[in-house]
């Protein structure tokens, strides 16, 4: 059977894609001083540029200091750009090496803003998160001119990305940041022109997509993350996915990537639910669970109703489930995250042939004695897997940043006490910046 993996791919507009690998948007939390891009982003995006990625994503490039995902965020807005604009065309240089598209992922975290960094954050309307345990601010309803704003902000950091050498863009509408709030009726309870059908709950996403496409031009890439589902009870459904997902199409947006989740229910790293009342949950089909892509199915369906590519990102680890979801045309580029933090060139070597399974979290953590079984029927292990397991991949990248290679021999409580560290020190230097 010929390979999927390595061969072109054109988008609707005619970008050609080299091959059907993307790298999947994963936060880097290494900005600097007043939230900026610098010589770290260089070094890590010349890594993976060199990995033979078709699309390297960068993560959560904020559009409003306020309202971020983590104190070490890049912020892109009208008061920081000209001091960056260097830094962020050295980003893009490095990270469109050998052909390479980089495409901009652009994020505004809505009411999932860190307590010790907002505790008022903006949202659709003031229905703050339920996770016990964690800081976060009761959220302010947005009003008019608020929405029109980060629409405008939206909009600015896109153009900002074509001018300094970005290859496209990526708005963020998934894992419950402010355009999936939006998109959500148990979040999104507003009576007005933002609210209500699902046609107003998607009205923020059309209005930044078509003054997005003014500023950027007919040649360049808008692609959106969207949320297959909440996976919470009267949340943001499947069916309406398919709708919005048509409304994009529409609207002229080049690729939709599937994903899924919120930080209530975060199904995209394998925990099931954190909230104070499980009864919201949602639980994923036995099938679903089972297949190696976390969210193939839903894309399944959306294909059925829209004619523009998809992209499906979560759980791939085998050139076999690749190759079978590309072949099958359920998707036409798959995204790899975590893999890619534990060896920055494995989608290369898979693609020369010599590996077949990509690094996998329990082959890659060097655990050591510990209770913490990957596979612990316990919730609260897996909760701990998890979260001790993601700032293991944050300690990667930013071993990358460094100029280094991920240290494979790195224990996990080890990574979770130098991730801990590295966020206190970060919010204090986002505090004495703003």
């Amino acid at each position: 059977m010929p390979s999927f993996i390595n061969k072109s791919f054109t988008l609707p507009r005619g970008q050609v894609i080299k091959n059907r690998i993307c790298k999947a948007a994963m936060t880097e939390r290494i900005a600097k001083g007043n939230n900026l891009a610098h010589q770290g982003h260089v070094n890590l995006y010349e890594r993976w540029a060199d990995g033979d990625i078709g699309i390297l994503l960068t993560g959560n490039i904020q559009i409003d200091r306020r309202n971020i995902e983590g104190p070490a965020n890049v912020v892109i807005d009208s008061e920081n750009y000209k001091e960056q604009l260097d830094s962020l065309r050295a980003w893009s240089r490095a990270g469109t090496k050998n052909n390479t598209q980089l495409w901009m992922q652009i994020s505004h975290a809505g009411r999932q803003t860190p307590g010790e960094i907002n505790s008022s954050p903006f949202a659709p309307s003031n229905i703050g998160l339920k996770i016990p345990g964690k800081n976060y601010g009761t959220p302010i309803p947005m009003t008019d001119e608020d929405i029109l704003d980060v629409i405008d902000r939206f909009v600015f950091t896109a153009k900002i990305a074509r001018e300094t050498g970005f290859t496209g863009v990526q708005f963020h509408s998934a894992h419950g940041y402010l355009l999936s709030e939006f998109l959500s009726p148990d979040i999104n309870n507003r009576t007005d022109a933002w609210g209500g059908s699902v046609e107003n709950r998607a009205r923020i996403h059309l209005e930044i997509i078509n003054k997005c496409r003014k500023e950027v031009g007919e040649d360049f890439p808008i692609s959106v993350k969207l949320n297959s589902a909440d996976f919470q009870k009267g949340g943001f459904s499947p069916d309406e996915s398919i709708q919005v997902a048509q409304m994009l199409e529409n609207a002229g947006v080049d690729i939709i990537e599937i994903s899924g989740g919120t930080y209530e229910q975060p199904k995209l790293i394998g925990v099931d639910d954190l909230t104070i009342n499980p009864k919201r949950s949602e639980q994923r089909k036995e099938s679903t669970i089972a297949r190696e892509a976390y969210f193939l199915e839903y894309a399944k369906d959306i294909t059925k109703a829209v004619s523009l590519p998809l992209m499906v990102t979560g759980g791939f680890r085998t050139r076999e489930g690749i190759e079978d979801a590309l072949q099958s045309n359920v998707c036409q580029i798959v995204g790899i995250g975590r893999p890619l933090c534990a060896d920055p060139y494995c989608v290369k070597k898979m693609i020369a042939g010599e590996l077949e399974v990509l690094p996998s979290f329990e082959k890659t953590l060097s655990l050591g004695p510990s209770i913490l079984s990957p596979s612990s029927p316990f919730t609260i292990i897996k909760v701990i897997n998890a979260f001790g397991g993601m700032a293991w991949f944050y300690q990667q990248i930013k071993n990358m940043a460094k100029g280094l290679m991920p240290n494979h021999k790195q224990k996990l409580f080890n990574a979770f006490r130098a991730d801990m560290k590295a966020d206190k020190l970060a919010i204090k230097d986002y505090l004495d910046n703003n």
